[in-house]
C-alpha cells in the first residue's frame, strides 16, 4: 500500500483535543505547526464544531499564538451551510447562539428542515418536540455531526450524537450527517487544495471521527493521545490508525521524517 502512495501534499489537522483543549494549547503545538509550515505541504484545519463560529475559533487559536489564517479553517458548520444552500431549505437551527454567525443571511422563518448541532441551552423537551413534529411532517433532519461526547475542562460531556439518534429513533428516519467522519466532509475539505485523498494525512484525537473517517476517505490517519483519547480507542476502528502518537508535535516529527519522501 505505501509503495503506491503519492508524495504528501496536504496535512489536515483537528483543533479541539489536538492543538488545544478549550483555552490551553497542547504543549509544543505552536512550534510544531511552525515546523510543519516549513515543509512543502498545505495545511488545513478541519473541525467538527457546532458550538463556535469560524471567527471565534480563529480568534481563540490566534490568542494561543497559533500561526493560521481564518480561510484555512474548514468546519462542519461551513459544510452544513453549503448543504442548506444547495437544498434551498429554511432550517430550524438547534445550535449554540455563538454558532449562528455562520448561518447569517439564511431564511429561517417557517422552517422546513431541522439542523442539529451541540446546543445545551436548546436541548429541552419543548425545542426537541418542535423538531420532532417538523421531521414527522417531512422536514429533513440534518446533523452537523453525531459525536457521542467531547472533552471539556470539567470532564467528558455529551455531544450532539445522542440527541440526533433520539430524533432518528422517535421519527423512524435517518439524519443526513455533514461533519466528520463522513467521507464527503473530508473530500470537501480537500476540494480547493488540488489534492487527492492519497496525498493527504489527517491528525486527530478522535479514533472514529478523525482517523477512521479520513482513512475511509483514502487518507492516512494519525491518532494523538491527547484530548478525548482513551486507551483502547485505536482498537475501535478498522483498519487501525496508520500511526499513534503521544501528541501533535510527535505527529509532526513523524510526517517530516517519514512521509515527505527524499528531499
Amino acid at each position: 500500500m505505501m509503495a503506491s502512495r503519492r508524495a504528501l501534499k496536504a496535512v489536515l489537522i483537528d483543533l479541539s483535543g489536538t492543538l488545544h483543549i478549550e483555552d490551553a494549547a497542547v504543549p509544543g503545538a505552536q512550534e510544531a505547526l511552525a515546523r510543519l509550515r516549513q515543509a512543502p505541504v498545505t495545511v488545513k484545519f478541519v473541525t467538527n464544531t457546532t458550538k463556535e463560529c469560524k471567527r471565534t475559533l480563529f480568534e481563540r487559536l490566534r490568542r494561543l499564538n497559533f500561526d493560521l489564517q481564518e480561510q484555512e479553517i474548514f468546519t462542519s458548520l461551513t459544510a452544513a451551510r453549503n448543504l442548506l444552500e444547495q437544498r434551498a431549505v429554511r432550517p430550524l437551527l438547534l445550535v449554540e447562539d455563538s454558532a449562528l454567525e455562520d448561518f447569517t443571511g439564511l431564511e429561517t422563518s417557517d422552517p422546513n428542515a431541522v439542523v442539529i448541532g451541540l446546543a445545551p441551552d436548546h436541548f429541552n423537551y419543548q425545542t426537541l418536540n418542535k423538531a420532532f413534529r417538523l421531521i414527522l411532517d417531512g422536514a429533513p433532519l440534518i446533523a452537523i455531526h453525531k459525536a457521542r461526547y467531547y472533552k471539556r475542562k470539567d470532564g467528558l460531556a455529551l455531544g450532539p450524537g445522542p440527541f440526533v439518534t433520539g430524533l432518528e429513533y422517535a421519527t423512524d428516519t435517518q439524519a443526513t450527517v455533514v461533519g466528520k467522519p463522513e467521507k464527503g466532509f473530508f473530500l470537501e475539505a480537500l476540494r480547493d487544495l488540488n489534492c487527492s485523498p492519497e496525498e493527504a494525512v489527517m491528525i486527530g484525537d478522535d479514533a472514529r471521527d478523525d482517523v477512521g473517517g479520513a482513512q475511509n476517505a483514502g487518507m492516512l490517519g494519525i491518532l494523538v493521545k491527547t484530548g478525548k483519547y482513551r486507551p483502547g480507542d485505536e482498537g475501535k476502528i478498522n483498519p487501525p490508525p496508520h500511526l499513534m502518537c503521544d501528541s501533535f508535535p510527535e505527529a509532526v516529527n513523524h510526517i517530516l521524517e517519514n512521509l515527505l519522501g527524499s528531499k
